[in-house]
Formats: C-alpha cells, sequence, structure tokens
C-alpha cells in the first residue's frame, strides 16, 4: 500500500531503475560513442521527449542497444547518424509514436491565439 502511494507521487520507481540502468550502460561505451550518444540524447531530451514514461524507457532501452551494438561491431559514428544528426534524432524519437512535452506548447499557443481571436471579434 504505501509503495503505490510512493509511486503515486514520485512516479515509477520500476521505471527509476530502469533509467539508472539505461544511464550506466551508456557511461559503459567507448569512446567515441559515449560522446555522440550523450549529445544525440541531450537533444532529444530538449527537442522532444517522449512524456509517457513506459515509451521513454523503450526508446532508451533500444537507443542504447543501438550504441551498444555499434561499438561491439565497430561501426564508425558517422554510419550511425550520417551527414545531419539532428535528422537521425528526430527520426529515431519519431518512430515511437507518443506525446511530446512541446506538443502541449503548441496546444496552448494555438488556444492562446484563438482566445484572442475571440476577443477581438467582441
Amino acid at each position: 500500500m504505501a509503495a503505490k502511494w510512493i509511486e503515486f507521487l514520485t512516479g515509477s520507481l520500476e521505471q527509476k531503475k530502469q533509467y539508472k540502468q539505461y544511464k550506466a550502460r551508456m557511461n559503459a561505451l567507448p569512446e567515441p560513442y559515449r560522446a555522440v550518444a550523450k549529445a544525440t540524447e541531450r537533444y532529444l531530451m530538449y527537442s522532444g521527449f517522449p512524456t509517457e514514461g513506459d515509451v521513454m524507457m523503450t526508446l532508451l532501452g533500444d537507443f542504447a542497444d543501438l550504441w551498444e551494438r555499434a561499438a561491439a561491431d565497430g561501426t564508425p559514428v558517422r554510419d550511425i547518424v550520417g551527414d545531419d544528426p539532428v535528422e537521425f534524432a528526430e527520426t529515431f524519437a519519431a518512430a515511437y509514436d507518443a506525446t511530446q512535452w512541446i506538443d502541449k506548447e503548441r496546444s496552448r499557443l494555438n488556444k492562446a491565439v484563438k482566445d484572442a481571436e475571440k476577443g477581438e471579434q467582441k
């Protein structure tokens, strides 16, 4: 019973555990994979990570798998991210159909404009 209340207040304890495991996996990557993976992760965090915890954890698990496989195979980082690392990151995230934090802000902006239009029509 207490665990449910704690999770209600703080979020899923299992997801927190999974996230710590993910971070350990990322930190264990050899260079240059670790640097590029962390830079890509940072971009994803700012550009539109999923807001649903289970989707985010799936994305992060797949992301870590990708970089671990590339490091094990010795795949050059440019072969992974291509000529446009931003496009790579956005395409990777787009594969996970989920609400992103920016979606809420887009809706908020659209609502503000509609509300302002209603005020102009009075």
